[in-house]
């Protein structure tokens, strides 16, 4: 009897209005689960993630779970929870707000304290004027430029792009068997 493969998980995080819940919208092929509320403070948006954004995807056969976590720090119990058993993750901040880019790296921190996973940081918001190139944020955040990527989180391709590097990367530091 040949058994099904299990989904892999992929994690999006960032700050709040990062690109987390457009990032998971367009690369799922499903209709997005999302768990938005209004926003209870000025948080420079309407609404915002309280729980998680679900999303699906097929890749040869193999079915990979996307989950986007909420950005606000009152809700960090679910970055780990949501990164526990992970593929990946894709940390996204937006490239037109450096002021975010310090709340980013305590997200980033907090995940990979606890959990090793493999990650990239996606700068979103690439097709905006006045916006950080990849190789800025990764010396922000002191990471090799292979591992920051730009993007604009609205585009199916760029957003696949982002997804492939990530596993390509994670696949080169798995141990052979």
């Amino acid at each position: 009897m040949i058994l099904p493969h299990a989904p892999l998980k992929l994690v999006v995080s960032g700050p709040v209005g990062a690109g987390k819940t457009t990032f998971v919208q367009t690369l799922s092929q499903t209709p997005v689960v999302a768990t938005e509320t209004e926003a209870s403070e000025d948080i420079g948006k309407a609404n915002t993630t309280v729980a998680f954004d679900f999303g699906t995807l097929h890749l040869d056969g193999q079915e990979l779970h996307l989950y986007g976590t909420p950005g606000q720090d009152r809700f960090s119990f679910m970055w780990e929870v949501l990164c526990e058993g992970a593929l990946g993750l894709v940390l996204l901040v937006a490239g037109d707000c450096p002021q975010d880019f310090g709340h980013a790296r305590t997200i980033l921190d907090f995940i990979t304290s606890r959990i090793p996973v493999p990650f990239l940081v996606g700068v979103t918001r690439q097709d905006q004027p006045r916006v950080w190139h990849p190789g800025d944020v990764a010396l922000y955040f002191g990471l090799p430029q292979e591992q920051v990527c730009g993007l604009n989180a609205t585009d199916p391709q760029e957003a696949r792009t982002l997804l492939a590097h990530l596993l390509e990367q994670t696949l080169a530091s798995r141990p052979l068997a």
